[in-house]
């Protein structure tokens, strides 16, 4: 137990910032290992790295540091985390199988069968791999992403979001940008285009290039449009500074052919 608290002690003073004096803790179930000769930390078992604005959950964390030739002090320069990976910063969340974090390039990828990042109101999972940036407050997901927000669903073949912070100092989504086979399902109707922006707090999505827009049957075709995933209405416009029009087709609703009699029929029956 002592050899645990003096290693969850070392833990922290290395990832922690002489700038901020921000700690970071470590915890885990059966052990935490110094490999002094490696440069390597390890701790198994529902292991734990926290501090005041993230947490890194995982049944495995290693970490690897080194010495900063400028100062002389050691750093984590690099963490990798398996088996069932929760990353949580304020309100929003990542989900992946492994995670290796690079501190000094700031990019942590995650993996997973898919792996996904989830705030209050939207969740995006990829099947190859999730990108995060923590100090550009940006994520890359790649490889049949998919993206829910309330009924709606948007689909492509990669998706950029950036966060933001609110007044409360919590992460919200601020836009994303969809690139490849884009596919957006509203409860009236699929829309088609090349690429797109997703504006999450007005529920706005803007279309760009060969945009099919599908309402039970009738259909759009342009080349810039936006669609309303909260009232679930889609409209087509004109792109400037191009002579290209809006097309579209509409079915005709088929007549019913037993009318109902009118007032007069009636009379003559009568």
């Amino acid at each position: 137990m002592r050899k645990l608290s003096l290693i969850t002690a070392v833990f922290g003073l290395f990832l922690s910032s002489a700038a901020a004096a921000e700690d970071i803790n470590i915890h885990a179930d059966n052990k935490v290992e110094w490999h002094s000769k490696e440069q390597k930390m390890v701790a198994v078992g529902n292991a734990v790295a926290s501090k005041k604005d993230m947490s890194i959950k995982a049944g495995e964390l290693s970490a690897w540091y080194q010495k900063l030739p400028s100062t002389g002090k050691q750093q984590i320069s690099r963490v990798h985390a398996r088996d069932n990976v929760i990353m949580k910063s304020g309100e929003s969340s990542a989900y992946g199988h492994t995670m290796d974090y690079d501190l000094i390039a700031d990019k942590a990828v995650l993996h997973g069968t898919p792996a996904k990042v989830k705030t209050p109101t939207d969740t995006i999972t990829a099947e190859d791999h999730i990108t995060y940036y923590p100090s550009q407050q940006k994520a890359v997901a790649e490889g049949n992403v998919y993206a829910t927000n309330g009924e709606s669903k948007i689909y492509a073949d990669s998706m950029i979001a950036h966060f933001e912070k609110d007044k409360a100092g919590k992460t919200t989504m601020k836009q994303v940008k969809v690139f490849g086979n884009v596919k957006i399902l509203t409860k009236d109707g699929t829309v088609w285009a090349d690429r797109g922006t997703y504006l999450p707090k007005q529920g706005l999505v803007k279309l760009y290039d060969n945009i099919t827009i599908d309402q039970k049957g009738n259909k759009l075709h342009g080349d810039l449009a936006e669609t309303n995933l909260n009232t679930g209405i889609s409209k087509m416009l004109v792109a400037p500074g191009t002579k290209k029009r809006v097309t579209g087709v509409f079915i005709e609703k088929a007549k019913n052919k037993e009318t109902a009699p009118t007032a007069e029929e009636n009379k003559d029956v009568q």
